[in-house]
């Protein structure tokens, strides 16, 4: 029987991905959190990921490994490409990796299934997400449609609910929100190319983005920046 109360989490070790813990903590989900080696350039925000489910105290946290560097295409994945650093790009930036939310969702959609969860939460955000096409509600719809149709439990007659909190926030009321719920982001670490310890660039996008939304909701921001 499917268990209402349960939820499987994406959880990267990020600021989006912790406040979305957060909220599903909040109205009341048995989180199992779920991250990924997925052949990033560095092991730190999955070193805090490890750490933020921990302090969560999360019913369970499932690290995957995959190789996703074998197929390349990402400045995240790819060392031969470079982390573009204080510009702006148009289009559809290089730090995007090919496919990268469908196979999570995927994974977090089979775990689901094992554990009888009809939730799953995301931390797409579709206003501060670089131009990302899978961070659209367009995706996160047909995601959902798709996981009704490719299951046991869909043909059965579970829907799956793909919850995306952020999806229409700015980085600040990210942040607020996280805020609200007593997240320690110093914690989180966010940095496309972050140092074994964790230190931010404080360049990349994903660093000016950061940098940005704490300003703007007045918050002191606890990035270590190198």
């Amino acid at each position: 029987m499917t268990n209402f109360n349960k939820a499987i989490v994406l959880v990267s070790g990020g600021l989006d991905s912790t406040t979305t813990l957060a909220i599903a903590k909040d109205l009341g989900f048995d989180c199992y959190a779920l991250s990924f080696d997925y052949g990033q350039r560095h092991i730190s925000e999955l070193n805090a990921a490890k750490k933020i489910a921990g302090s969560f105290n999360v019913k369970d946290h499932k690290v995957i490994s995959l190789d996703m560097g074998q197929i390349g295409g990402s400045a995240l994945t790819d060392s031969d490409i470079d982390v573009p650093e204080d510009e702006d790009s148009d289009g559809i930036p290089v730090t995007y990796v090919p496919a990268r939310n469908t196979i999570f969702l995927s994974y977090a959609l089979a775990w689901a299934e094992v554990i009888d969860a009809n939730d799953i939460f995301i931390g797409v955000n579709a206003v501060d997400y670089s131009g990302y096409p899978d961070c659209r509600p367009e995706f996160i719809k047909a995601y959902e449609e798709l996981a009704t149709l490719a299951t046991k439990a869909g043909v059965e007659g579970a829907a799956f609910n793909i919850h995306t909190p952020l999806i229409e926030l700015s980085k600040a009321d990210i942040i607020k929100k996280g805020a609200e719920l007593n997240v320690n982001y110093a914690l989180t670490v966010s940095c496309y190319q972050a140092d074994e310890e964790g230190y931010a660039c404080g360049h990349c996008d994903s660093c000016r983005f950061r940098k940005e939304g704490f300003k703007s909701a007045n918050i002191a921001d606890p990035t270590r920046y190198n």
